[in-house]
């Protein structure tokens, strides 16, 4: 008789090789293989590089491999290092990580790249993606359905401000050819985030003094630290406020808005244009920056979640824009595109 539990020396195999091909033609098989292969993996390791990035794991394992300790350390984990070991191992099958002699270290190129401080808005930009975008595709049905909004508490005031760096460069390029660098110059940046615009301005004109604002205070006080930090304190006042009800006391030569005009309604956006044309002096200019509608998926997206938001609303459409421009009293009005391929545009207007 056989124990419980055991088989045969010459028992039948469970499986034979005959009935694994077999199953791996059945369609419902080749389905769910091929959503592992195509869909959840990369999935499950975006969402994995995004937590090691956000958790500055990344950025420790690029100085050298770690143990558990000295990892539990670097996230201020005391006791349940058990839950966090098995984080890690997850993140060597997934083949993000190595891990060796019980140390860990970066492994895949996108872990490497994600790791380094230059890279930050990409890394900014996947953490966008996978705890955002991600849930309003996930979510939209059941929103609708229930009359869920999104509110501006679910978003990251910091998460965003790095996101939107990705694209820096193009928008240094638009401020460097509209900012006149041989006078002072009043600046007031709506939405600074971290401040970078405002730092670029300030370096290329070493006589320009600024307002940067920005709405929520999280940002507005991590803004005004890093003017500290970059050493233009003293030309930069940093504040939160609204646009809307904010209170200044001149005029200003220029006044910018990079990536945020979606975060007020269609409704009143010619109401908030005109108020940034009021803080002009006469003949100061405004620059725009923005994602308008007819872009790729990330646009589409993007554009979705302002959608299911009780606050903003959908990113611009170009030509709509321009009209609410010319019709808050801004002359002069163009639009131009800044990103090659992509639906982002610089709109710049003066105060006649």
């Amino acid at each position: 008789m056989t124990p419980t539990g055991h088989r045969p020396r010459n028992a039948s195999p469970l499986t034979t090789a005959v009935t694994v091909a077999r199953l791996l033609r059945s369609p419902r098989i080749r389905l769910l293989l091929s959503l592992s292969g195509k869909l959840v993996t990369p999935v499950y390791r975006a969402a994995f590089l995004t937590a090691a990035a956000s958790s500055g794991v990344l950025r420790r394992l690029a100085e050298g491999p770690a143990d558990l300790r000295t990892l539990a350390l670097e996230l201020g984990v005391e006791g349940d290092t058990h839950r966090l070991r098995r984080w890690l191992d997850a993140g060597v099958k997934l083949g993000q990580l190595s891990s060796r002699s019980g140390r860990y270290a970066l492994r895949s190129r996108l872990a490497k790249q994600l790791a380094r401080v230059e890279n930050d808005a990409a890394a900014g930009a996947l953490e966008e993606v996978v705890r955002f975008h991600h849930p309003v595709l996930l979510d939209a049905p059941r929103m609708v359905r229930e009359g869920r909004s999104f509110s501006l508490g679910d978003q990251d005031g910091t998460v965003i401000a790095r996101s939107s760096l990705v694209v820096q460069p193009f928008i240094e390029e638009a401020v460097s050819r509209l900012l006149d660098r041989h006078r002072p110059v009043r600046l007031l940046e709506i939405g600074c985030g971290s401040g970078v615009y405002v730092r670029h301005a300030a370096t290329l004109n070493p006589r320009l003094t600024a307002l940067a604002v920005d709405l929520q205070p999280e940002v507005a006080e991590q803004a005004a630290r890093n003017m500290d930090r970059w050493g233009i304190g003293d030309r930069v006042t940093t504040r939160q406020g609204d646009l809307r009800d904010l209170a200044v006391d001149e005029r200003y030569d220029l006044v910018t808005l990079h990536n945020n005009i979606y975060y007020f309604p269609e409704s009143d956006r010619v109401e908030v244009l005109a108020r940034a044309r009021e803080t002009l002096a006469p003949g100061g200019r405004l620059l725009l920056t923005t994602s308008c509608q007819g872009g790729g998926p990330s646009l589409e997206v993007l554009n979705l979640w302002f959608e299911f938001a009780d606050f903003g609303g959908p990113l611009p459409v170009e030509d709509e824009l321009v009209a609410q421009l010319r019709k808050a009293g801004f002359s002069d009005v163009e639009a131009h595109r800044i990103v090659p391929g992509e639906q982002f545009r610089a709109f710049v207007g003066t105060n006649s």
